[in-house]
């Protein structure tokens, strides 16, 4: 098994190092997670990347000003997405928020291919597209808000593609396309559009195929190098076809893309609903996005109604809820006394859209009564919508009990920390699948970008593996810190009094995942050990590494009261365990709680 990631206790430098499109940041100690949330320049002055929907990464922010610097003034800032209409999107958010005084306080950009550029015919590569959403500067904030909470903004790797494109004249601003612009045309071998569907014959351009030379070389360098623009439309959509069906659950076999295109599907893993196929299989940029825009099509297809946010919550999903529609009942406890509220509610002749919950959740982990929760919908005419990131669908099958499941495939699915991407799927025995299916073809956009569908498939081929490893890993984890005098409280669905809720929907060979936490007497006795843990340290999770983080400093430092109301207390610190030796990474963890002072068992 592999050991130890390298301890990086480098402030502000990317986890895992020397990673250009990484996820996370390494913030070492308890005293830069305050910081970094307090703003303080130390640790914020040595930040080179973050998690991308909280820190917009440093090549956005350059193509950003770019295009100010070209179009806007000095008064304004840009926000950039992938197609127009996300960025209505945030216009509206804007002009909700700040009615604005004239037409163009906030205006919209689209960027596409040059008509007068030879490759923008050439049907066969990914062409550069993205929109620019131009604002005053000093609406900012809000800004920031409708890119983080819905996850829609453009990728990293999106923005290298079309500042290059913008600098070489391959990416235009649409007004500024002529009519004798339109009429020129490329070289003679670019004006058909081929029907060549091989995707792998790439010798045209000198490209070796996947399956040849290429297929050893280091996914950057084999998709950043070697393709650079010539990355192939249809190479990246079989790509996307082999996440969905990783997704699916008909591909888990470790395979290279050519055979995973030749594989039949693996039915003893398929997610077992009747008439369950890839195509309810839907991709988005972020998980994130991909809970932002479900919560939009049920309300595209059920109407304006307030939602329901059952147990302790990611940050933005409750924000969402509250933010982008009617608004939201919140039962922060997630408690069967929260269900019994809710079913006097729902007697009484209240109506609501759906019931978003994680299955288990985070970061107390603690699990929700599914079977319950189905029984009320079913009864009372509500969506049902799981986040199943977390638990993930090699552990736990909550499918049927749901109309919609989310997940991000930044975490677990990828593991690198490199890339990021999200998922929705439809029960297809829903009650709204028909309404759902409708609404989605009107509404549904794959922003997911080429280059990045491309590093998750690669990143997702040994998925299963690494699942029961990780397992295996944060059970271990789990007892260490168990036994320990030194920890108040550790939350892991193992050992959950809702263990009951996760084993009625545990798969005959699921464990409990990979996340868990421990809750100190103290935020002193919390500081000494996480000061002294030789893991990395930082936001996000589902790392093939062990990633640790003080979790409610960084998600909830503003509103430590009202977080601790619900038993997430500022003393609790998150493991996302991963693939490393199991007997050192024991060695690791104990070694960090016997640094806690003797005293601090009893402190306050």
């Amino acid at each position: 098994m592999p050991g130890l990631l390298p301890f990086n206790d480098n402030l502000g430098e990317t986890i895992p190092p020397d990673t250009p499109h990484a996820v996370s940041v390494s913030l070492p100690t308890w005293s830069a997670n305050v910081g970094y949330e307090e703003g303080k320049d130390w640790v914020v002055s040595k930040m080179q990347c973050g998690y991308p929907r909280f820190f917009i990464h440093k090549s956005i922010q350059h193509l950003a000003e770019i295009i100010v610097a070209k179009y806007g003034t000095p008064h304004e800032k840009a926000m950039l997405f992938p197609t127009h209409a996300v960025a209505l999107r945030c216009v509206d958010f804007l002009s909700r928020q700040h009615p604005p005084t004239h037409p163009h306080t906030f205006r919209i950009l689209d960027f596409v291919p040059s008509p007068t550029d030879a490759a923008s015919v050439d049907h066969k590569r990914v062409q550069p597209r993205l929109s620019a959403v131009v604002y005053p500067k000093e609406h900012w904030p809000t800004a920031k808000v409708f890119w983080q909470h819905t996850g829609d903004g453009i990728s990293s790797r999106r923005a290298e593609f079309c500042r290059k494109a913008l600098e070489a004249g391959q990416l235009v601003e649409r007004s500024a396309i002529t009519d004798s612009m339109r009429l020129r045309k490329g070289p003679k071998r670019y004006q058909r559009l081929s029907r060549e569907t091989n995707v792998l014959d790439m010798h045209e351009n000198g490209d070796a195929s996947e399956s040849g030379t290429a297929n050893a070389q280091e996914p950057a360098q084999f998709v950043e190098e070697r393709f650079g623009r010539n990355l192939n439309v249809a190479f990246a959509a079989e790509a996307k076809l082999a996440i969905r069906r990783r997704i699916a659950g008909s591909l888990t076999a470790n395979v290279d893309l050519p055979e995973a295109m030749e594989k039949p599907q693996d039915e003893a893993s398929k997610r077992h609903v009747v008439g369950f196929s890839v195509d309810d299989v839907y991709l988005y940029p972020t998980g994130m996005s991909a809970i932002f825009n479900t919560h939009r099509a049920i309300m595209t297809a059920r109407g304006m109604m307030k939602s329901i946010s059952y147990g302790f919550p990611y940050v933005d999903t409750l924000k969402i809820l509250e933010k982008f529609g009617p608004g939201a009942l919140f039962y922060g406890h997630g408690s069967s006394e929260d269900l019994d509220d809710l079913e006097r509610r729902l007697e009484s002749g209240e109506k609501y859209l759906a019931l978003f919950c994680e299955f288990p959740g985070n970061p107390l982990l603690k699990t929700p009564d599914i079977r319950r929760i189905r029984a009320l919908a079913d009864k009372y005419d509500f969506a049902v919508v799981v986040d199943e990131t977390i638990g993930n669908f090699l552990n736990v099958h909550v499918l049927p009990y749901a109309d919609v499941i989310v997940s991000s495939l930044t975490k677990v699915f990828s593991g690198d920390s490199n890339v990021m991407g999200g998922s929705a799927i439809l029960n297809s025995e829903g009650r709204y699948y028909d309404l759902m299916k409708h609404a989605l073809v009107r509404e549904y956009e794959d922003n997911h970008f080429e280059e990045d569908s491309v590093f998750l498939e690669r990143n997702s081929r040994d998925f299963v593996s690494r699942i029961e490893r990780i397992n295996v890993n944060a059970e271990a984890i789990c007892e260490v810190l168990t036994k320990h005098p030194r920890v108040k409280q550790v939350n892991y669905p193992k050992s959950s009094p809702t263990r009951k809720y996760y084993d009625q929907c545990r798969l005959p060979s699921g464990g409990y995942g990979g996340l868990l936490s421990a809750t100190f007497h103290s935020v002193a006795d919390a500081t000494a050990f996480y000061d002294n843990l030789d893991t990395c340290k930082g936001p996000s999770l589902g790392t093939n590494f062990t990633l640790s983080s003080p979790f409610v400093i960084l998600a909830h430092y503003m509103e430590l009261d009202w977080a601790a109301s619900y038993g997430v207390e500022a003393s609790l610190v998150r493991f996302s365990v991963g693939l490393e030796d199991s007997e050192a990474l024991k060695a690791v963890f104990e070694r960090a709680l016997a640094a806690i002072p003797a005293a601090g068992v009893s402190s306050t």
